[in-house]
């Protein structure tokens, strides 16, 4: 039999897409990390919008959804969790596969995602503000200013009391605001990036102790609580990596925060106040009043009560850990995640096709995605059932643009 002229020679159609599989691979990641990169340095550059904050849009959402499926149980927390924390994630793994083969859309879509989901300049901004207002002397002005921080009743506290709560709050703050979206972002593209500030506001939204809370909120907290662990972990590594940057002694915040950073009653909470303890020389907790309740925290570090000086250093302290989050979320996607992409890949090969193996293998795969950080239909699907972040407590939860995560159990 003869074959035209211009046909094509066996087996080229599946090299050209083998190539354009292998270029997915490779543009995927780098387009993640330019838009984690750019999207850093937009919030660097011009913090959080004043108005049409996309968080506070989810806050608004979220409440009416609360309101529909409240009962005091788990079971409708449970529900209500995986509708409010699902959404944005199903909505940012659509988004990464229609983008597979555009980076450069891919790139920018990553970009406001992260800007919007990150809150470091406003944090610092915070910290900054309240520092200038105690130095003024003006502990009424100050007062009113914490509710941007933090839920604490405020109409009782002195100086020391609110130069503690800032600090913690700015400690606190710098993994859930700063260092875990870059994080979630970095392994798990836009889905990671819009889940985990999702499940972040919730439990700033219901995780809290409260009666119409305590069994309804408790699947949120435990959902934000899984996802800071590692990330509140490596923001205590990186305070105590910065710590000379505020004139702090890597030694003592190494010392404070290994024993230290398991008293506090948040499995996450103490690894941040710990090391920031530690790393200005301060010593942190204390009773802790909120509207109506009041809590007591084991004291972490050593040394004087915080005072107002104290908070533009804790403030540089959480900027030097937001940069060197960065660097280590930008390396991800194109290093340690290209290559666990490529051996999850290449295990799943060996091992062959089998039943549901669809689900599990090639690039649009939950492990080959969410290894090499390529947040693609499969993989952004399948995390959906870990959740992910957007700012927590926006304007649309109520309780200020930069709220601490109100957890069950860390009751920031």
């Amino acid at each position: 039999m003869e074959h035209g002229g211009r046909g094509r020679r066996p087996g080229c159609s599946s090299r050209l897409a083998g190539r354009g599989v292998v270029r997915v691979r490779r543009t995927a990641p780098v387009a993640n990390a330019v838009g984690l990169l750019a999207g850093y340095a937009l919030d660097r550059l011009f913090g959080d919008p004043r108005r049409w904050h996309p968080v506070a849009g989810f806050g608004q959402v979220a409440g009416a959804l609360e309101r529909r499926l409240h009962r005091p149980d788990r079971t409708a927390g449970a529900v209500f969790t995986a509708l409010a924390v699902g959404g944005p994630v199903v909505v940012g793994a659509v988004a990464a596969a229609a983008t597979r083969h555009r980076p450069v859309t891919r790139a920018v879509l990553v970009a406001a995602g992260t800007w919007t989901v990150l809150g470091g300049r406003t944090l610092r901004h915070e910290a900054a503000v309240m520092g200038r207002t105690l130095r003024d002397g003006d502990l009424p002005a100050a007062r009113l200013r914490l509710g941007n921080l933090c839920g604490r009743d405020p109409s009782t506290l002195d100086e020391s009391e609110l130069a503690r709560a800032t600090v913690e709050s700015v400690a606190e703050n710098t993994s859930d605001a700063v260092v875990a979206p870059l994080l979630w972002g970095a392994v798990a593209g836009l889905p990671g990036l819009l889940g985990y500030r999702a499940a972040n506001t919730l439990d700033a939204m219901v995780g809290h102790r409260s009666e119409r809370y305590a069994r309804f909120g408790t699947p949120a907290a435990r959902l934000d609580d899984l996802l800071n662990l590692v990330p509140s972990r490596l923001t205590g590594l990186l305070t105590i990596a910065v710590a000379p940057v505020a004139n702090g002694d890597r030694e003592r915040a190494w010392r404070v925060w290994r024993r230290d950073r398991n008293d506090h009653p948040s499995p996450n909470a103490g690894q941040c106040e710990a090391a920031m303890a530690g790393a200005l020389g301060v010593r942190l907790g204390g009773r802790n009043m909120y509207f109506g309740r009041s809590e007591v925290r084991p004291f972490l570090g050593d040394g004087p009560r915080p005072e107002a000086r104290h908070l533009k250093r804790a403030a540089r302290v959480s900027g030097a850990v937001g940069l060197a989050a960065l660097g280590l979320a930008a390396a991800y996607p194109v290093t340690v995640g290209r290559l666990a992409g490529a051996v999850a890949r290449r295990s799943l090969r060996a091992v062959g096709p089998g039943p549901g193996s669809g689900l599990l293998s090639g690039p649009a795969g939950f492990v080959g995605g969410l290894l090499s950080g390529q947040a693609k239909a499969g993989g952004g699907l399948r995390t959906a059932g870990r959740g992910g972040g957007l700012l927590s407590g926006g304007p649309g939860s109520g309780r200020g643009l930069v709220r601490g995560a109100a957890g069950r159990v860390s009751g920031r």
